[in-house]
Parts: structure tokens; C-alpha cells; sequence
């Protein structure tokens, strides 16, 4: 992976990633829609995620954990809202209970992955848009610029294995 840009927008309330993969559109589709090889770069290297629901459809709900060095599991929840494979997807993304089931329905970022023939291999933008410039400079405080960067810098190595078929 090329990472290309990482851009925080204030103004916007946006954080935008830029990054670059030699493999068709196709094949970096299947690192969103498969959650077995999504939750191998969903997170830093040291907190990985597991995904325990996953509709992979509009309207469709992923429930997720990440398991931190010490083995706490902050939880998080997915609600797809649109996607025409493998050019785009786009959900919300919000905290989640112990339970798995999302402490506060509006207090979520809007993802749009964008995925782009590009050089012979894939462009794909990421940009999370936020609420609020609070909840924008919360997530940047809490590492979220470094944390993406080494999870997309994952996705290298799921794109070198078979993809897996449906």
C-alpha cells in the first residue's frame, strides 16, 4: 500500500485517507464485504477486530470488538447504507455497548470508501465525516489518524492471499 494522503479538515469536519493497491478494484472489494479478511485490517496491528454480526447489505448492521494489548474490548457498530461494488461503500460508524448494541444512534461519523481504477491497481479514498468539531478533534485525540494509517497499511498482505470465494 501507498498511502497517498491523510488530510484532517476542520472546516469540513472530515478526515480523508488516500492510499494506493496493486490489485484490481475487485480484489480490494472483498477486504469490506468479507468479514473474515476485514477484520485482519480493521484496527492497528495490536488491536485487532472481530467482527460477530456482519449484513453485508444496505440497511444491514455490522457489530464489532477490537481486543486491545491488555484485553479490554472496546465495541463498535457499522450500518451500511449504500454500495455498488466495488466502486463504493458508504456507513456509519458509532460506539457500541457491551452488548454490542450502539450507545448513541447520533453520535456517529458518515464513511465513504471510494475504490478507483488507478495505475493499473486501485485508488481507494476513505473520508469519515463527523458531527461536530468536537467529536472530529475526540476522535483525532484518541489516535484515529495513526490507528487507520497502520490498519490500511494491513491490507497489503490480505490482498497477497486467495480471495475467497462465494
Amino acid at each position: 500500500m501507498t498511502l497517498v494522503n491523510s488530510r484532517t479538515d476542520v472546516e469540513n469536519l472530515t478526515l480523508t485517507f488516500i492510499t494506493e493497491f496493486e490489485a484490481p478494484a475487485e480484489r480490494v472489494w472483498q477486504v469490506w464485504e468479507d468479514p473474515r479478511q476485514l477484520e485482519r485490517w480493521w484496527g492497528p496491528p495490536t488491536v485487532p477486530a472481530t467482527f460477530e454480526r456482519f449484513e453485508f447489505t444496505p440497511g444491514g448492521e455490522a457489530r464489532y470488538y477490537m481486543t486491545t494489548p491488555d484485553g479490554a474490548k472496546p465495541r463498535g457498530w457499522w450500518k451500511f447504507i449504500a454500495m455498488d461494488a466495488p466502486n463504493r461503500l458508504e456507513f456509519v460508524d458509532g460506539f457500541a455497548d457491551d452488548n454490542g448494541d450502539p450507545l448513541d444512534v447520533d453520535d456517529v461519523a458518515a464513511v465513504v470508501a471510494t475504490l478507483e481504477p488507478f495505475d493499473g491497481g486501485t485508488r481507494m479514498t476513505l473520508v469519515n465525516t463527523f458531527s461536530s468539531t468536537e467529536q472530529l478533534e475526540a476522535m483525532v485525540e484518541m489516535g484515529m489518524v495513526e490507528g487507520l494509517t497502520e490498519a490500511l497499511g494491513q491490507i497489503d498482505a490480505v490482498l497477497a492471499e486467495s480471495a475467497v470465494s462465494h
